[in-house]
C-alpha cells in the first residue's frame, strides 16, 4: 500500500526538518524574533521619533508625559524581553508572551494610530502561532523565570510611581515630584503604609488598592517562579542522591514503551547487561524503582546525554512511530559517541526512509511474521540464516558484524 499525499509531504517536511536541523532552533527562534520585533514595532508606532523628548521628560520629572502612553510601552518592553524567554523554550516566557500579545491586541483595538489596524493583526498572528507551538515550551528555566519577575516588578513599579504622580493632587500631601511617587509607590507595593502620604479622593483610595493587590500578586507570583525551579532541582538532587544508579557508560539504552522494547530490556538485563531505559512519559502503571530510567523527548540530545546515549555500548530506538526511531538515530550521531545504533521498522513501506539515516542495524521482526507465515504454509524452508537476515535487514557477514553479542 503506497503512502498517501499527505503522508508524503508530512515525509519530506520531517526529513527537511531534520537536515535543517529544525529542532535546535524551530520554531522558537523565529517565534522569539517575531515577537521582538512586535514590541520594538508597538514602542515605534507610539513613541515614533518622540524618545528622546519623552527620556527628557522622564529625567526632568515626568511633567507632560501623557499616561495613556504607559500601557503601549509597557506592553512593548514586556514583549522585547520576553523574546529571550522565548529562546530559551520556557513554558513562563510562552504564558507571558500570549498574554503581552493579547493585551497589545486589545490596547491597539482602541487606538487612533494609523498603523493600529496592521500591529492589531500581527498581534493576532503572534497570538495563533504561540497557540500552535505550545507544545515546544515545555521547559522550567530559571533564566526566564528571574526574567519574568524582573520584567513583573519593573511594569508595576512604572505603572505604580506614575500613576501615583499623575494623580498628586488627590494626595495629603500632595505628590509633585517622581521621588515622592516612587516612595510612595514602593511603600504601598509592599504593603507597608507608613501613613505619611495618605489618598484623598475616590479615585486616588482606588488607584491605591489596586497597587496593594497587584503588588501582593506580582510579588507572590515572581517568588514561585523563581524558588520553585530551585527547590524541585534540590528535591531532585536529594532523591537522586538516595538512588544508587548505575554507572551509565558501557551500557545499553533501550528506547520506547512498544512490547519489542519491554522485550528487549528484559532479556538484556537477564543476561546481566546495564540497561536504561529512555521513555518519553511515565507508564500508568510506573517504572520498578529496580529499573534504571530516564523520561523525556526521545530525540532531544539533553535527554539522551542524561541516559549515558554518547557512552552507551549500543541505543536502540524502538518506538511505536518508524520516523521518530530514525529521528533517534540522527539524533545519536549528532552526539558523536562510541554507541551503535539500532533502529526497529514496524511498517515495511518505511523500510527504505529508515535505511537513509544509516543506523547500524535495521531490525524488522514484525515485517517478517508475514513473511515466515507464507512460508511455513507453502512448505518452503526456513533456515537460521535466513531469519536473520529477515529479522535485522542486514546480509551476510555485514549482519553478523553488526548484531550485538549477548552472553549467556
Amino acid at each position: 500500500m503506497l503512502p498517501s499525499p499527505t503522508q508524503r509531504l508530512r515525509n519530506r517536511v520531517q526529513q527537511l526538518h531534520q537536515r535543517i536541523g529544525g529542532r535546535h532552533w524551530f520554531p522558537h527562534v523565529p517565534l522569539a524574533v517575531l515577537l521582538g520585533l512586535g514590541g520594538f514595532w508597538l514602542l515605534q508606532d507610539e513613541l515614533g521619533r518622540r524618545w528622546g523628548h519623552i527620556l527628557d521628560l522622564l529625567l526632568s520629572g515626568g511633567r507632560g508625559l501623557h499616561p495613556a502612553s504607559l500601557p503601549p510601552i509597557l506592553i512593548g518592553l514586556g514583549m522585547v524581553i520576553m523574546a529571550v524567554g522565548l529562546l530559551l523554550r520556557s513554558r513562563l516566557a510562552w504564558a507571558m508572551a500570549l498574554a503581552l500579545a493579547a493585551a497589545g491586541a486589545v490596547s491597539l483595538g482602541f487606538s487612533q494610530h494609523p498603523h493600529a489596524h496592521l500591529l492589531f493583526g500581527y498581534f493576532l498572528l503572534m497570538l495563533a502561532l504561540l497557540l500552535f507551538a505550545w507544545r515546544q515550551f515545555d521547559r522550567t528555566s530559571l533564566t526566564a523565570s528571574t526574567l519574568f519577575a524582573l520584567t513583573s516588578v519593573v511594569m508595576l513599579l512604572v505603572y505604580a510611581t506614575f500613576g501615583t504622580f499623575y494623580l498628586g493632587s488627590e494626595f495629603r500631601p500632595q505628590v509633585t515630584d517622581l521621588v515622592t511617587a516612587l516612595y510612595y509607590a514602593m511603600v504601598t507595593m509592599s504593603t507597608v503604609g507608613y501613613g505619611d502620604i495618605t489618598p484623598q479622593t475616590a479615585e486616588a483610595k482606588l488607584f491605591a488598592v489596586s497597587i496593594i493587590i497587584l503588588g501582593v500578586a506580582v510579588f507572590a507570583t515572581s517568588l514561585t517562579a523563581v524558588i520553585a525551579p530551585l527547590v524541585t532541582r534540590s528535591l531532585q538532587r536529594i532523591v537522586n542522591r538516595k538512588d544508587k544508579r548505575m554507572q551509565r557508560e558501557n551500557h545499553f539504552v533501550v528506547i520506547g514503551n512498544t512490547p519489542l522494547a519491554l522485550n528487549t530490556w528484559r532479556e538484556l538485563a537477564r543476561r546481566g547487561h546495564p540497561v536504561t531505559r529512555l521513555l518519553r512519559q511515565e507508564p500508568e502503571a510506573g517504572v520498578p524503582d529496580a529499573v534504571d530510567h530516564v523520561i523525556g523527548e526521545p530525540s532531544d540530545g539533553d535527554v539522551l546525554r542524561k541516559a549515558g546515549a554518547d557512552k552507551a555500548q549500543a541505543v536502540l530506538a524502538m518506538l511505536d512511530d518508524d520516523s521518530e526511531n530514525a529521528f533517534v538515530v540522527l539524533a545519536v550521531r549528532e552526539l558523536a559517541g562510541k554507541a551503535r545504533t539500532v533502529a526497529a521498522v514496524n511498517d515495511a513501506n518505511h523500510l527504505g526512509r529508515v535505511r537513509l539515516v544509516q543506523p547500524d542495524v535495521v531490525i524488522a521482526p514484525q515485517i517478517l511474521g508475514g513473511e515466515l507465515a507464507a512460508m511455513l504454509l507453502t512448505g518452503e524452508q526456513v533456515t537460521a540464516d535466513f531469519v536473520m537476515q529477515r529479522v535485522f535487514q542486514q546480509t551476510g557477514a555485514a549482519g553478523a558484524a553488526t548484531i550485538p553479542k549477548a552472553a549467556n
